[in-house]
């Protein structure tokens, strides 16, 4: 991938009037106030790489990765420019001038291989039930970890020992009559770090007349590798699952996750395969691709049953990757309502990031809490029992600021608390 001959890099820079718009609306320029970090900084920073004013340094990457990838920025650019995409693609351009052994370990190898993935899950889930990482903090072994890891790595608590996938079947039968035939795309965090949403995905999938399937060989949606400078190896990956779903007859590939269904729509996909001999493989599957959310409001029409009634205020998070990237916000919405006993009750501050951003809150630890703590108070505002939203990786950062800030919040994934009403 040639960066200076990237679309965003090559023909959108120039469409940056300097109106400081994306300022207003940045969640990280609200907690850091300098201009370097705010998103009109990046795009500055990436024309003076284009341009040979500054070279491919860290310090450079430093910069731009105070950066949540919330595409805020983009979508309330007057403009159009796609800043976040101008970012992943300085970021991956930076790294081929600056390589880190332990960045190749961890995404070409450890995050690209599912079996390498579920084992280290595993071994991290054992060690959590046997009390190591609490002896770990006990006796400042955590201290030699790198960065934030440190103080970020409590946000990893209570890994469950069995993924989803060890759950369930490759094909799951639609119960009654079938209306959809469904490729699931189970995304990593959903099936190492909340099985029970997957449970209840296909539960409520098969149950509404769909028979789902769970492809053996899909692999990450490289999501993550984009956000680190790996913008090759996220290639690569969706090349796999393009063989994969493109092989499977169905009528539309479903993922509960709004990062995976960011990064298998058809915006990333163009972004990665643009002009390239996998482009048309790429606008197959991306044809295909929709938020569960969204196939549920719009394409089933679920009516949800009142065999157990639900006595609960929920308030809802919107995911970046889902209001930003996707435009979805009324369908999760909608959903909730749908639900018996559920008041619905909206947070002032529903559709800002949470600060977890995938690895963010691992990389950028006490930024990411400050960007937090603000979304919490938003929430406790509420006076909700449950916290909902629609992404693993929002779950697990909006748990921790529940234990963060002592809240008695569950935070849940609509579908669980649908598949709770049966």
């Amino acid at each position: 991938m040639n960066f200076k001959e990237l679309p965003p890099v090559k023909e959108q820079i120039m469409k940056c009037v300097r109106c400081g718009k994306c300022r207003s609306v940045c969640p990280v320029f609200a907690e850091m106030k300098t201009e370097i970090v705010a998103p009109r900084g990046h795009v500055f920073m990436v024309q003076m790489l284009r341009d040979g004013v500054v070279k491919p340094t860290s310090e450079v990457s430093d910069h731009l990765t105070n950066c949540l990838m919330c595409e805020t920025c983009s979508v309330n650019c007057p403009s159009g420019i796609d800043i976040h995409d101008l970012n992943a693609a300085a970021r991956s351009y930076i790294y081929d001038h600056n390589k880190s052994l332990s960045k190749d370990f961890i995404f070409d190898t450890f995050w690209s291989k599912p079996s390498l993935l579920k084992n280290g899950i595993r071994l991290m889930s054992v060690a959590q039930k046997l009390g190591l990482q609490s002896l770990a903090r006990k006796l400042r072994i955590t201290k030699i970890l790198p960065a934030d890891l440190p103080k970020a790595e409590k946000i990893m608590t209570a890994v469950p020992i069995k993924s989803a996938r060890s759950k369930l079947k490759t094909y799951n039968p639609a119960v009654g009559r079938k209306k959809f035939t469904i490729a699931y795309f189970l995304g990593c965090g959903t099936n190492f770090l909340n099985p029970s949403v997957a449970l209840a995905t296909v539960s409520v999938l098969t149950k509404n007349g769909c028979d789902v399937i769970i492809p053996e060989q899909q692999k990450c949606c490289g999501l993550p590798h984009i956000a680190n400078g790996k913008i090759g190896v996220a290639q690569e990956l969706m090349i796999d699952n393009f063989k994969v779903f493109n092989n499977i007859d169905c009528d539309y590939i479903i993922t509960d996750c709004a990062s995976c269904s960011s990064a298998i729509g058809e915006k990333n996909l163009e972004f990665l395969f643009h002009h390239s001999e996998h482009e048309n493989a790429a606008k197959a599957m991306a044809a295909k691709v929709k938020d569960l959310n969204v196939f549920l409001v719009n394409d089933l029409d679920i009516k949800v049953p009142n065999n157990h009634k639900l006595d609960l205020k929920v308030t809802y998070h919107d995911p970046c990757h889902l209001a930003n990237a996707q435009g979805i916000t009324r369908e999760p919405r909608e959903l909730l309502n749908k639900i018996p006993g559920v008041e619905y009750v909206e947070m002032s501050l529903a559709q800002r990031c949470c600060g977890g951003s995938g690895t963010f809150s691992l990389t950028h630890y006490d930024l990411s809490m400050k960007i937090l703590d603000k979304k919490m108070d938003s929430a406790a505002q509420t006076k909700a029992q449950v916290l909902a939203t629609s992404c693993p990786s929002c779950m697990m950062q909006l748990r921790h600021g529940v234990e963060r800030n002592n809240l008695n919040v569950k935070v849940m994934h609509p579908v669980e608390l649908i598949d709770e009403c049966y």
